[in-house]
């Protein structure tokens, strides 16, 4: 595997990074132009610290770390800055009933577990990344943000709270919820179920 270097990548390559990494931070911090800064800050340390990448991974998942940290970082040095003004998706039984049986176990015949390990070798693809991004932009924007800050930000849950003005249990659901629809969407548009 050929390994990336700072000095051979290409604007075009560096500028779709940015802009996947703008609507990233933009889904969490909920402000373009903090969201631009946060961006920006991260370029300058991957430029600043360019000795450290060692092509190990590859440059966007090294940018994306880099942003992650800032992303952090900013959330917790900051009180709430944005005001929520998301609804509440309507009732998910309909989605719950595609996924679970009625004794409430995981229905087999809908999504088989060997499909799912038998894509260890195929998960990282560029094609299964492109289309699990379609599915985290068609949730709905509290759930794909609570679950990126559970996921991705490794954020605690007082902390998620507290930063999106909900409750425990509001955000134990939004996860659920996003859980489940992600594996719906991933069952349908990867696996073909």
């Amino acid at each position: 595997m050929k390994q990336e270097t700072l000095n051979c990548i290409s604007f075009d390559t560096i500028e779709i990074i940015r802009k996947q990494m703008l609507h990233f931070t933009i889904l969490q911090i909920r402000d373009p132009h903090i969201a631009e800064d946060l961006v920006q800050d991260a370029f300058v340390n991957a430029c600043k610290y360019t000795q450290s990448f060692r092509g190990e991974s590859s440059l966007k998942t090294w940018m994306f770390a880099i942003l992650k940290n800032k992303i952090v970082d900013f959330l917790r040095s900051n009180k709430k800055t944005v005001a929520l003004s998301e609804l509440e998706q309507d009732d998910d039984q309909d989605l719950t009933e595609k996924v679970f049986d009625q004794r409430g176990e995981w229905d087999q015949s809908m999504f088989s577990p060997s499909e799912w390990q038998s894509t260890e070798n195929t998960a990282y693809s560029e094609e299964f990344w492109r289309i699990f991004d379609f599915c985290l932009n068609n949730l709905p924007p509290l759930q794909a943000r609570v679950f990126m800050m559970r996921s991705y930000l490794e954020l605690d849950t007082e902390h998620i709270c507290r930063e999106c003005d909900i409750s425990t249990t509001n955000l134990y659901t939004n996860l659920y919820r996003a859980r489940l629809q992600l594996q719906v969407c991933l069952s349908q548009k990867w696996f073909g179920g």
